[in-house]
């Protein structure tokens, strides 16, 4: 087909210069009319030439031969690998890890019973990603695990290899990589149930609970219907999601209000603004409104991470006195152990066994306010210390008049007790400050954009 455009063309080129050798004065004339006309012109050099239909066509055809083709008959002399990624279980051994990734293989199994690095740091561990490269006749050829190290920002890696009949490991640390997820979801009942159908991890649903505390009770105010949208990080080992990072925007509406979040750490004094970086898990910053007001309130609302709320601020039956009482408390329902934390900075007044309270501690804030942590198991923080919101101060526990392990929590202003939820909701809150409004209005704006992708996704998968 080419040599044909190429006959065409040739025959095209002589029979014009044939013509203009001819016309050369009328050429002369239409050149001058295009330099004077300009697009008049156009159409003065699209009329000139000869007809194509003056024009003699050849065609040319030539036999093509086909190219050789491989012996696909050898393809499954080629040697190959299986490849098979799953997690570990906690009562795993050798022999149902390896029977579960597709393995069979009786030497691998006795290699991994007698491994040091194998007994001691990853049988027994649930939830660390496993990938086995096996040969078509199902042996082991390579093992490798990943699993999220203490070190922040480094995962391990324990590498099992094959050598002829024998095997070898080793463990390598290395980065782990962040990436963002978007989600969204409907609270139908629960939101624990609603991040479930999501397929969101609970850790990001604590988080959740966490940052939007001081605005909605999650314990009373949850409604059918309610929605939330969520960006968060996933921390990643060789392209395998092996811990959940920190959520980093999310949208909640509640009973028709919707209440926005983002994470954003300022830069430090004299640091480029191009050099700083969002969301990144080891940087120090807060949440805040989209419009620059920190979601950090002077008072937590809960004592503890979000949990099963078993009694609120109200009256109710006492289970030890067996009488109606005023409740002037929240109890959190909690396993003992638990971390029981300050929601709020303040100087400890009282450590020790009181009354009914069992041991307590009692915590003097600002403003003369006091609040009240009871019925701890162990006490962590003395009177006179100094401690500041969040920190732990004891563990959850049954101790005094409790019928089973929770933390009861009173929060006193002026000495009349109050409701945590309206005291936290009331206290005040800091802005962002004036030298961090451009790089912040910059940021939000990325997360209003984001947000709205992951509150599509749920759009879409409703269809």
């Amino acid at each position: 087909m080419i040599k044909k455009f190429t006959a065409n063309g040739q025959a095209f080129s002589n029979a014009a210069a044939h013509w203009l050798t001819q016309h050369h004065h009328r050429v002369t004339v239409v050149v001058a009319a295009l330099l004077l006309g300009g697009g008049g012109g156009a159409f003065a050099v699209a009329s000139l030439g000869p007809d194509a239909a003056d024009i003699t066509v050849r065609e040319v055809l030539e036999t093509v031969q086909p190219l050789s083709l491989p012996d696909y008959s050898q393809i499954e002399a080629l040697p190959y690998v299986l490849y098979r990624t799953d997690s570990t279980r906690t009562n795993d051994t050798a022999d149902t890890l390896l029977k579960r990734l597709g393995v069979d293989d009786v030497e691998a199994a006795a290699y991994l019973r007698r491994d040091e690095h194998v007994q001691q740091i990853f049988l027994g561990h649930g939830g660390r990603q496993v990938t086995a490269e096996a040969m078509p006749d199902q042996r082991l050829s390579k093992l490798t695990a990943r699993w999220s190290a203490d070190t922040d920002g480094q995962f391990v890696r324990l590498v099992i290899e094959r050598n002829g009949d024998d095997f070898t490991s080793h463990i390598e640390t290395a980065a782990l990589r962040a990436s963002s997820q978007l989600a969204s979801g409907t609270i139908q009942s629960t939101l624990f149930a609603a991040t479930d159908e999501a397929k969101i991890p609970d850790a990001v649903a604590v988080q959740l609970a966490e940052i939007f505390s001081g605005d909605i009770d999650f314990r009373r105010s949850l409604r059918k219907g309610d929605r939330f949208s969520v960006v968060y990080e996933t921390l990643e080992g060789d392209g395998e999601p092996l811990r959940t990072g920190r959520v980093l925007s999310a949208e909640f509406v509640n009973a028709g209000k919707a209440f926005q979040a983002m994470w954003f750490s300022e830069p430090a004094a004299g640091q480029p603004i191009a050099s700083h970086e969002l969301g990144q898990s080891g940087s120090k910053g807060g949440y805040y409104t989209l419009d620059g007001q920190s979601m950090r309130r002077a008072f937590l609302s809960s004592p503890v991470e979000f949990s099963r709320i078993s009694s609120g601020f109200s009256m109710r039956f006492h289970p030890v006195l067996k009488q109606m009482r005023a409740h002037l408390g929240t109890d959190f329902a909690a396993s003992t152990g638990t971390p029981a934390r300050t929601v709020g900075d303040g100087v400890v007044t009282f450590s020790g066994v009181q009354n009914g309270y069992g041991n307590v501690v009692f915590v003097k804030h600002r403003g003369n306010t006091e609040t009240v942590y009871a019925h701890l198991s162990k006490l962590l923080v003395r009177r006179g210390d100094t401690v500041s919101q969040g920190q732990t101060i004891g563990l959850v526990g049954a101790t005094g008049w409790a019928t089973g392990p929770h933390l009861h929590f009173e929060v006193r202003a002026n000495g009349v007790q109050k409701d945590p939820m309206i005291f936290a909701q009331q206290s005040e809150t800091i802005p962002v400050t004036a030298s961090a409004k451009p790089v912040f209005e910059s940021a939000a704006q990325q997360t209003r954009i984001a947000l709205a992708a992951a509150a599509s996704l749920q759009g879409n998968s409703a269809q």
